[in-house]
């Protein structure tokens, strides 16, 4: 499953002055944001946070308070890894060939040497993590936003990015991998890429709560800001380096 808070969280710190901007604009920030539906995507939202508070938050805060960093890279790198092939698609659709160059480098090297991606070698040898997903190809072939979608159990996002997921899961290779072994592998890997990523969110998303005086139009107003600097990012379609420590996808908190 991909999630959107994952992605977001290598963006976060970035958008705090706009996040607590828009936390002070209360519902009067539904009319100048891009939310026709707001008071239905609200209610969604407000279920979203109702299963995070109950389910997903004391899973991640177990698995932050006692599982090793050195095994939550791993965790990480797993997962990462495992995107793979998704992102080389999309990179190729964008026309991207240095970046689809690099990321089938990146997979064919931790998947052998970094044993499974558990490793990440490519990293250490110039081949540097970056992420992509259909949302992001539509974005680069000039298809904007459309209105905000406050989606069950996934968060925050866009009629673009909605049909991007779905158009996602058609396209990535890996869908089509009907092994029973590689189904389960998948399975375990996106709870435990979801769980990680939430982990890495807490902090933020526990700051959010406290100080701001609207959580849904701040979160919505960061995720607005993370996506559009993200359709830049495939629009320059640079290898850059970056620190893969740092969880990328998809996101956000998903439930948030």
């Amino acid at each position: 499953m991909h999630i959107p808070f994952i992605k977001l969280a290598k963006y976060i710190s970035f958008f705090m002055p706009a996040l607590f901007a828009a936390g002070c604009a209360h519902n009067h920030s539904d009319l100048a944001a891009n939310d026709p539906v707001a008071p239905a995507n609200r209610t969604v939202f407000g279920g979203n946070l109702f299963v995070d508070h109950h389910v997903l938050q004391p899973v991640a805060r177990t698995y932050a308070a006692n599982v090793p960093s050195s095994v939550k890279h791993g965790i990480h790198n797993f997962s990462a890894n495992l995107n793979e092939p998704k992102i080389l698609v999309n990179d190729v659709l964008q026309g991207n060939f240095s970046r689809s160059w690099n990321t089938l480098e990146r997979f064919a090297i931790n998947s052998t040497v970094g044993v499974l991606g558990i490793f990440d070698f490519a990293q250490k040898w110039g081949m540097p993590y970056h992420d992509a997903d259909f949302g992001q190809t539509l974005g680069v072939w000039g298809v904007g936003p459309g209105p905000d979608v406050q989606l069950p159990l996934m968060g925050f996002s866009n009629v673009r990015d909605t049909t991007g997921n779905l158009a996602g899961i058609v396209l990535n290779p890996t869908t089509f991998v009907s092994a029973g072994l590689v189904s389960v592998v998948r399975g375990v890997s996106s709870g435990l890429s979801i769980v990680d990523g939430r982990a890495n969110t807490l902090a933020v998303t526990d700051d959010v709560e406290k100080n701001s005086l609207d959580e849904y139009a701040s979160l919505r107003s960061m995720t607005a800001q993370h996506r559009a600097a993200f359709i830049q990012d495939g629009i320059q379609g640079k290898v850059k380096i970056t620190d893969l420590s740092i969880p990328t996808h998809q996101t956000f908190v998903s439930m948030r």
